[in-house]
């Protein structure tokens, strides 16, 4: 019995599939596809075309991503680790107030009035360093501004 391997044209429409579904990036749709089984060199050329045809941007996942993320309240410590575990290295952080959201994602769980007694604060501090906040945000977060 003789395994034979998906051809090219299957591998795009494999990964036009779930590119569909929602960007991905270069590295999640090569990892995808060679557990599909199909071959490596299929797997470029089928994404070289996919970017090429701009249906493919590691700029426009990245942003995306970026934006799902800050809006599900994580921090720029972990938006920045799971970037990379996907593959983007470069990226542009600059336009968000991490600083705002670490207040507001403490005071949404905690309520606004900031504990004195050190144990419940230092609760509230694993709890945004957790959520991939930084100590200068995280001290933020309990100032009185």
């Amino acid at each position: 019995m003789t395994v034979t391997t998906p051809s090219k044209e299957k591998c795009y429409a494999a990964a036009m599939q779930m590119l569909v579904r929602r960007e991905h990036s270069v590295f999640e749709l090569t990892q995808k596809l060679i557990n599909k089984d199909f071959d490596r060199a299929d797997v470029e050329r089928a994404l070289d075309l996919l970017i090429k045809q701009n249906y493919q941007s590691d700029e426009r996942f990245a942003a995306e991503f970026i934006q799902m993320r800050f809006n599900q309240g994580k921090g720029p410590i972990k938006i920045s680790v799971d970037l990379k575990q996907r593959g983007i290295s470069h990226f542009d952080l600059s336009m968000y107030d991490f600083y705002a959201l670490a207040q507001q994602i403490r005071v949404t769980k905690y309520g606004n009035e900031i504990p004195s007694d050190y144990k419940e604060q230092a609760k509230q501090k694993r709890f945004l360093q957790s959520r991939g906040f930084d100590f200068e945000q995280i001290n933020q977060a309990f100032s009185h501004e």
